[in-house]
């Protein structure tokens, strides 16, 4: 199904959706696949790419959260790690094993996060990843060579799960129009559409690359928007109670040889109390994460220069060698939609349970969570929208549904896993178009038939759709995705029939955007 396909079916003012989902990050994308697999009309509109914001930005671990069981909220991991465990068995391709270990520069941390992790086996029963286990000084040192010997006693291994964000999110939009779902990036609601008792029963959209509008029918309208959650309410009541506390969070990649081997690091309390990770992921290595509380959001938010030391500080405390701020390949900034607790409680203590909640005019919203809990949290969506509709009910079957792509014939270690079964297509594409049967740049894995997939099968609209999204590019390394944009939209102008002036226009908004994630 190509966008245009999905325009289609928006320009038939006659049809009454099942349900509209607002926002295309992982909830939205998660909402929209399990009303789809249950066999109702579903339209997603993203007013960005999807998982442009917080969803592309993640830790990249799918994980049942070392963090929640230390403030002991038990029901959250035991809810994470059975849900890292049916994403592991639907999506193979997407999920897969991480070892981690937790180094011990203090006498007391081998018996303490031992037994700490031990529970956390426990707790995943037939989901578990791997057991933990306490390593010596040694093992630790031949595990992870590049983690500091100084002081150190020894450590703690466990396992989690590790993704690809951006890449799980498009699979989950592919899986829904598999099942007849229509999810459309670059389209805003601008209003919700209310009938004459002032219940919600769809809303007013924008077509961003062409500015034509909508009205759109629905029996039930989700509010699945993530940071944007309150301004989404505010179409449906100004006076409502503000929802979401934004938090912003940044993570630096470097080289893997900071590492110099395939396990990460977990360390569980920095100087603001959140748990730091090293995280080997494509390749390299990401770190993270920080904690700011914020007043606004945005779709692009930028890093402060506080937040780059933070983890360039840190990152030198548990590293032999230290990478400094030159080393830093790139640095992507997140925003987290907490739900608002009592004053004077800090954005690292907010629960990342999720929040759902349906207005006196019928707007269904959900909010908080985090991506590996998206498909039970979806789930819960659709069963509240189901009854909030007035539709038929029928059981979400998403438990046992295989992502799009499902293969068990992969290697984690060739990126091309994250297309799972249509990697193989990809890589045919190079008898077509033998000149882009090259890499993109020789500090990138990628080559350039990815571009002319993502513009012809994954929606792909704009240059940072391809760089960003589809492939990683600027996360591992913005420099590099800077210097190969205006390859990149030359390719994308040819499949999706751009003149000169928009190639023009790309490679300048790209540039500007690529800023944000070099350090100086």
């Amino acid at each position: 199904m190509k966008r245009s396909d999905f325009i289609q079916q928006v320009e038939d003012s006659s049809k009454v959706w099942d349900f509209v989902i607002v926002g295309g990050g992982a909830t939205g994308l998660g909402s929209g696949l399990d009303a789809a697999a249950r066999g109702y009309s579903v339209l997603l509109l993203e007013q960005g790419d999807f998982a442009e914001a917080t969803s592309s930005r993640s830790t990249k671990m799918v994980h049942g959260g070392v963090r929640y069981l230390a403030q002991g909220n038990i029901s959250l991991v035991m809810e994470a790690l059975h849900e890292r465990g049916i994403l592991k068995q639907n999506a193979p391709h997407m999920c897969y094993n991480q070892k981690f270990i937790v180094p011990d520069y203090k006498w007391w941390g081998l018996p303490y996060y031992g037994i700490g992790l031990k529970c956390y086996d426990m707790l995943a029963r037939k989901y578990s990843f791997g057991p933990s286990q306490i390593y010596s000084k040694g093992s630790v040192l031949k595990e992870v060579p590049g983690v500091l010997a100084k002081k150190l006693k020894g450590g703690v291994t466990y396992h989690d799960g590790q993704f690809d964000d951006a890449r799980l999110a498009l699979t989950l939009a592919r899986t829904m129009a598999d099942f007849g779902g229509c999810p459309l990036n670059y389209t805003r609601v601008t209003n919700l559409v209310k009938n004459s008792t002032g219940y919600v029963c769809g809303v007013q959209a924008e077509d961003k690359l062409t500015g034509k509008t909508y009205e759109i029918k629905a029996k039930a309208v989700i509010n699945a928007t993530g940071i944007f959650t309150d301004d989404v309410m505010n179409m449906d009541n100004p006076g409502h109670k503000k929802l979401i506390a934004p938090s912003q969070g940044i993570h630096i990649v470097i080289d893997r040889e900071f590492l110099g081997g395939e396990t990460g690091i977990m360390i569980p309390k920095t100087d603001d109390g959140r748990v730091i990770f090293f995280v080997p992921w494509h390749g390299k290595v990401v770190v993270g994460t920080t904690d700011t509380a914020l007043n606004s959001v945005c779709m692009e938010p930028k890093p402060l220069e506080e937040e780059i030391n933070f983890l360039v500080e840190h990152s030198a405390r548990y590293l032999s060698k230290a990478p400094t701020r030159d080393d830093v390949l790139s640095v992507f900034t997140g925003i987290r939609p907490l739900i608002a607790a009592g004053d004077g409680e800090s954005t690292s203590a907010l629960s990342r349970d999720h929040y759902l909640t349906v207005s006196p005019n019928k707007l269904l919203t959900i909010a908080g969570g985090k991506w590996t809990t998206y498909r039970h949290m979806a789930e819960d969506c659709i069963d509240n929208a189901i009854q909030m509709g007035g539709l038929p009910f029928r059981p979400s079957p998403t438990q046992n549904v295989k992502l799009h792509g499902y293969t068990t014939d992969f290697d984690h270690n060739d990126h091309m896993h994250v297309y799972g079964s249509e990697a193989s297509e990809i890589i045919a594409l190079a008898s077509e178009y033998p000149e882009l049967n090259d890499r993109m740049h020789a500090n990138l894995p990628y080559s350039w038939l990815e571009v002319v997939w993502a513009a012809r099968h994954e929606w792909a609209q704009t240059v940072s759709d391809a760089l960003a999204r589809r492939t990683r590019a600027l996360i591992l390394n913005a420099k590099a995705a800077a210097e190969i944009a205006p390859k990149c939209a030359e390719i994308m102008a040819k499949e999706l029939g751009k003149d000169e002036q928009w190639v023009k226009t790309q490679i300048e908004e790209f540039a500007v955007l690529a800023e944000n994630y070099i350090v100086r």
